[in-house]
């Protein structure tokens, strides 16, 4: 193999994502004139528009009868449809930019308990509502600027039954099921017969994003913020090495749902999944501190695991995302074993990361711990999920947000991925040799 020889720029991959590179020397000049003529038409393009702003959000009325309002620079067209157990209104908009205060929707009035708003995916923006009970939509209606009044969209919402909710969740949604393949286990992923001369894949999942903003820090730091730093900056290192391909299962502030996240790890047969997160707990919030490193059980480890277990299954309801019925039980003994080898892994690269954060930053009282994660029940991919810290405690939200602390921590996990995949880079190496 020559060294010098040149890199396709743009590489395609499973699951139809791309390795990043520069925009071809050949098309430069088209690219260039191209961009111009577009900017050109910019103003009559509406793809050019900027995006409608919400300046205003308000909940009236009372348990009969409940009308929400948002105040907007412009008109923009609502999707309406329900989900329920529990009772949610989804409201999907054109990508739109909140210009809403701090707290807005953490109160409710009437049927709307407490609503929440941000970016579900590129050019599409959601407001869910958690509601008491069964709602209908009476109507929707938009209200035109005038004077010095913004244009409003009206939702007035009446009591309902379950049957008849119910029936406006089938006919306002059609959820897509996703069945997950069932494929033999890979053959000894360290060795010799595991993807022969390629590097190892890892993909980095930053938890949260969008609609989802995660855990906030008692300072205001945000957890979706915080984990998709660190994300590309563990990126940066490894992919500085040579030795690794890495992907993220997000690349910006948009929503993933868990199981797309798990597909992703799925279609590109990574060899390491690492989930990095940095929550809050409930209970103890001055004890629980320090990083911890998380495998998948069927049983929680403890009660602090579990309440994060549940916190972070939460994400799809947070965002309003049809929940997939998982199996409960495994016909396929291929995929039983997938399982157990990939569990082993699982608990083997854990451990590992353990042994090196150790010398590096602040553990959590028996860093490796265990619950049912749904992020991490990929049946073929060792998963880990890994705590940088918890942002209820305000020692761990100060240290999160320093650069030495991040470098630190960001060293320590490259060098446990190294010693995960020393075995199979040493054979990898040796039979270039020969």
């Amino acid at each position: 193999m020559k060294e010098n020889a040149p890199k396709p720029e743009v590489e395609p991959v499973a699951g139809g994502i791309a390795r990043a590179g520069g925009v071809l020397r050949s098309a430069a000049t088209l690219f260039f004139f191209t961009f111009l003529i577009l900017m050109g038409g910019a103003q009559a393009n509406p793809v050019f528009a900027a995006a409608a702003k919400v300046i205003g959000a308000r909940v009236a009325g009372d348990a009969e009868r409940t009308r929400f309002v948002l105040d907007l620079d412009t008109q923009v067209k609502p999707t309406i449809s329900g989900l329920a157990r529990p009772f949610r209104l989804i409201v999907d908009l054109p990508e739109v930019e909140f210009k809403l205060p701090g707290g807005a929707g953490e109160t409710g009035r009437g049927m709307v308990t407490t609503w929440r708003y941000g970016l579900f995916a590129p050019g599409k923006s959601r407001i869910v509502m958690d509601l008491s009970g069964p709602v209908s939509v009476d109507k929707t209606f938009f209200l035109p600027a005038v004077d010095d009044q913004p244009a409003r969209l009206v939702i007035d919402l009446v009591k309902s039954s379950p049957d008849d909710f119910d029936a406006f969740v089938l006919s306002s949604r059609k959820p897509e099921k996703v069945t997950a393949a069932k494929t033999a286990p890979k053959t000894d992923r360290l060795g010799e017969e595991a993807k022969k001369g390629d590097r190892p894949l890892i993909v980095l999942d930053p938890g949260h994003g969008g609609i989802d903003n995660g855990a906030t820090g008692v300072g205001g730091t945000l957890e979706k913020a915080i984990v998709l730093d660190f994300a590309n900056l563990l990126k940066e290192k490894l992919e500085k090495s040579g030795l690794y391909d890495v992907r993220l299962t997000r690349e910006d502030d948009t929503f993933v749902s868990l199981s797309r996240r798990v597909e992703i790890g799925h279609e590109l047969e990574a060899d390491l999944f690492i989930s990095i997160h940095a929550d809050s707990v409930r209970r103890g919030r001055k004890l629980a501190r320090g990083a911890t490193v998380y495998t998948l059980s069927d049983k929680a480890s403890d009660q602090l695991s579990e309440e994060l277990a549940e916190v972070e299954n939460m994400s799809d309801i947070i965002a309003g995302v049809e929940l997939d019925e998982e199996p409960t039980d495994v016909t396929d003994i291929l995929l039983d074993l997938a399982k157990r080898e990939t569990r082993s892994f699982s608990n083997y690269f854990a451990k590992t990361l353990v042994t090196e954060l150790k010398s590096a930053v602040r553990l959590i009282n028996n860093p490796h711990r265990s619950a049912g994660f749904r992020v991490l029940k990929a049946h073929d991919v060792p998963s880990v999920l890994v705590e940088l810290g918890y942002l209820s405690n305000e020692h761990d939200e100060k240290l999160l947000i320093t650069e030495e602390w991040r470098e630190r921590m960001a060293n320590a996990m490259s060098d446990a991925i190294h010693g995960f995949f020393r075995p199979r880079l040493a054979r990898q190496k040796g039979t270039l040799s020969q």
